[in-house]
């Protein structure tokens, strides 16, 4: 039978000779010898130059108009314009980024470590502000940064808080701004940045907790007038340094004071000096026990701070990635090396000997014992300078603001009747 059909065979078999010749001409065999050459991976690069000499322009007169209303115009009105400005571009717009606020952290690095290469336009961002201070005031806090003109919207019923619980509540930046210093110069994280509130809203992305804690802030901020700058904010810990020696700072009145109690109550911070008659008849005698008082207790808490600061060595270096690497490899070494973590068989497959990262931890371990005894000694000092500022407060007759505390809001200028160096009709004949 396969003779009888031998020619019906040998015509299929022609034919798909036929067509699979056709198939190679319709789809040739690629040639990699054309000069052909594979195209670089494209990474996006930085921002342009232009923009960030944008940005330097938009804080200076920010801060140009900022004081201009405060000190010359004593405008509420234009600073709030000012803010909201301020807001939309430094927050929404830009992102939250750069901010002065974070800049603590990357000035830090760099000084700490030579290898950093800081950008002109961050240290920019850092020293501006601090340099209107020195002028002006915080004219920075009140109308340029982001952060208080977000909580400034939500000021709705601000209430007055307890003396001693706002001096208490008032150490926390104190804290912060040491901690983020101790990071930033170990290398271990940027925690202004990792926990900031307000970036997530700027940029509508962040985790659940982020939002949380940014929600809690802006509903406490109904009843607390700026709880993140007064209670939290590290870089504003720098500003009511430089503030205290402003060369011109905010006056609550343009002239004389006249004592008519209208702005005792006007500053939602608290941050207005009430007249202090009692003070006057202290006697020099109990004056100079307080200093004596004040000479032995600023040394005794910042060894004390200092000592429990470095207790607290292992607690924080424990979040330093190097630390917390060489801990888990020794843990792995002497309970065997069954489920080991993918950091740990990463660092096996990467080939680096176990003594080399050994030596590093116990090279950041020793830096953070150095870094715990400066950060409570500086909390200590923090905290005896505070209670000599209450026990050796000055007499004073005027109601004025606290150079320090003040955010230069201007709040408290709409409330005083007088008007340059003249006097309304209606309270002079009060008067």
């Amino acid at each position: 039978m396969f003779r009888k059909n031998r020619e019906f065979w040998l015509l299929l078999l022609l034919m798909l000779l036929a067509g699979s010749s056709f198939a190679i001409q319709r789809f040739p065999r690629p040639e990699f010898e054309t000069g052909y050459q594979q195209p670089e991976t494209m990474l996006p690069g930085p921002r342009a130059e232009i923009m960030a000499v944008v940005d330097l322009s938009v804080l200076i007169l920010a801060l140009s108009a900022v004081s201009w209303m405060v000190l010359k115009k004593r405008s509420r009105k234009g600073v709030f314009w000012v803010s909201m400005f301020s807001l939309v571009y430094f927050g929404f717009y830009r992102e939250g980024c750069i901010c002065a606020v974070g800049s603590v952290q990357n000035v830090t690095l760099a000084l700490f470590d030579p290898t950093y290469p800081i950008p002109l336009t961050v240290l920019a961002f850092f020293i501006i502000p601090l340099i209107f201070t020195l002028f002006f005031g915080r004219t920075f806090c009140a109308g340029v940064c982001p952060f208080g003109a977000m909580q400034d919207l939500v000021a709705f019923r601000p209430k007055t808080i307890n003396s001693k619980v706002d001096a208490a509540l008032g150490m926390m930046p104190y804290l912060y701004l040491g901690l983020a210093v101790l990071f930033a110069a170990t290398g271990t994280d940027f925690i202004i940045c990792r926990y900031d509130p307000f970036v997530g809203i700027f940029r509508i992305n962040a985790s659940f907790s982020m939002l949380l804690f940014a929600a809690i802030l802006l509903l406490t901020g109904i009843f607390i007038a700026r709880p993140y700058c007064r209670y939290l904010c590290p870089y504003g810990v720098l500003l009511n340094w430089i503030s205290r020696f402003s060369y011109r700072h905010m006056t609550i009145t343009p002239a004389e004071c006249i004592n008519c109690r209208l702005c005792e109550n006007s500053c939602p911070c608290g941050a207005i000096k009430i007249p202090n008659s009692v003070k006057y008849a202290e006697t020099r005698r109990r004056r100079v026990r307080k200093l004596m008082f004040i000479t032995l207790l600023i040394p005794f808490l910042m060894v004390g701070g200092g000592w429990a600061g470095s207790r607290l060595q292992e607690t924080f270096a424990g979040v330093n990635r190097t630390v917390k690497l060489a801990k888990e490899l020794l843990v792995s070494d002497q309970n065997g090396q069954d489920n080991e973590s993918f950091e740990i068989k990463a660092f096996r497959s990467s080939g680096k000997p176990l003594t080399e990262v050994y030596q590093e931890a116990r090279i950041i371990l020793h830096r953070f014992l150095i870094g715990g005894w400066i950060l409570g000694a500086f909390l200590g000092l923090t905290t005896g300078l505070m209670v000599a500022g209450k026990l050796l407060e000055n007499h004073q007759s005027d109601y004025v603001p606290d150079k320090g505390a003040c955010l230069s809001c201007a709040r408290c200028t709409d409330y005083c009747p007088v008007m340059g160096n003249t006097m309304p009709t209606e309270l002079n004949h009060k008067a």
